[in-house]
Order: C-alpha cells, then structure tokens, then sequence
C-alpha cells in the first residue's frame, strides 16, 4: 500500500496518520492520544490503513498501534466501490462534502476546517484496502499492542463486520458515536 499525502504527523509524541480528505485533525481525538507515548503509533479512518501498513513495516520499536474507526470495506462487493470512485469522479466536492458530512454523523460537528483534497487514487486505495489476519498476527508478535475503537452508528463502515474482524485486536465500542467517534451533541 502507497502511503498517499499524509507524512505522519507527531501529537504528544505519537506518530499519527490523517483520515481520507482530512489534514490535521488529529486534535479531535486527543483523548485516545493523551496516554500515548513515543512509541505509539495512530491512524483514523483511512489513516489507520497506513498506520497498520507502517507498523508491519517498520523495524522500530512500536509498542501500541491505535485504530480509529479503521476503514473497513473489504466485505463491500466490487460494485460498490465502482459506484464509489463513480460518483467522486462525477462530482467530487459534492461527494467529500457528503463524505464528510457521513463521518461526523450522528454528531453535527463541521469538518471543513480539516478539509484536504483527496485524490482517485487514495479513494481507490481506501476502497479496495484489505486487512490480513496474518499481519495482525505479525505485530502482536513483535510485541506491539493494537487497540481499534469503533463507533457503534458509523455510517462510513460496517460497524459489525469490522468488529467481527477485529478479533485478536483490543476493541472497544463507543456506543451512540459515529465514525468520528462521538455521538449527537
């Protein structure tokens, strides 16, 4: 996997991975960071695909790997995805719009001061990404803990499928949040 615009990013020490379409907000989540250290690694939503990749590649010491909302369509059908990359193709700010209106539900928090623009190519990559059990197996055997933390009405992903996977993992639910991990306001 192509680790795409996000250059990780440091808060409180940790290394962080950007969600799809957004840049920077990693301050959102400070509450799952504040307990990190410097050998923590995190990524949210599309940026917990290449915090994961990072993690199984990396030769430095990573004790704690931290999935937000990891982006989960592996068990989407082909067509899906085409629709997908279709309708961002079409008309994409309507669809990062859309996007992002999708990931803050069922809170009305407003994302567009975290706005990037994404490309094709990263919506491809977020899309057909697939999760292995064998790499899941291969960091907890290096000695690193993964935590995922899903929210329970996420419109992004299926919550229950990504839960059934996530298995050999840490997981917690946040009941009544979304993807963004918080809930109405």
């Amino acid at each position: 996997m192509k680790i795409s615009h996000t250059i990780p990013v440091k808060r409180f020490y940790v290394i962080y991975f950007n969600g799809f379409s957004l840049n920077q907000e990693e301050i959102l989540f400070d509450e799952y960071l504040k307990n990190a250290s410097d050998t923590t690694v995190v990524g949210f939503s599309f940026g917990a695909q290449k915090a994961f990749e990072y993690v199984y590649q990396t030769k430095d010491r990573v004790d704690k790997l931290i999935l937000l909302s990891p982006a989960f369509f592996q068990t989407q059908q082909s067509s899906f995805i085409r629709a997908q990359l279709h309708y961002f193709e079409t008309g994409r700010e309507a669809y990062i719009q859309q996007f992002l209106l999708n990931v803050s539900y069922p809170s009305t928090f407003k994302l567009s001061k975290y706005l990037y623009a994404s490309t094709k190519e990263e919506l491809s990559d977020l899309l057909n990404y697939v999760w292995e059990r064998d790499k899941i197996t291969a960091i907890l055997k290096k000695g690193t803990n993964i935590e995922v933390f899903l929210g329970s009405k996420d419109k992004i992903i299926e919550y229950s499928k990504a839960k059934s996977f996530f298995t050999q993992t840490t997981t917690y639910t946040i009941k009544g949040a979304g993807h963004l991990l918080k809930g109405q306001e």
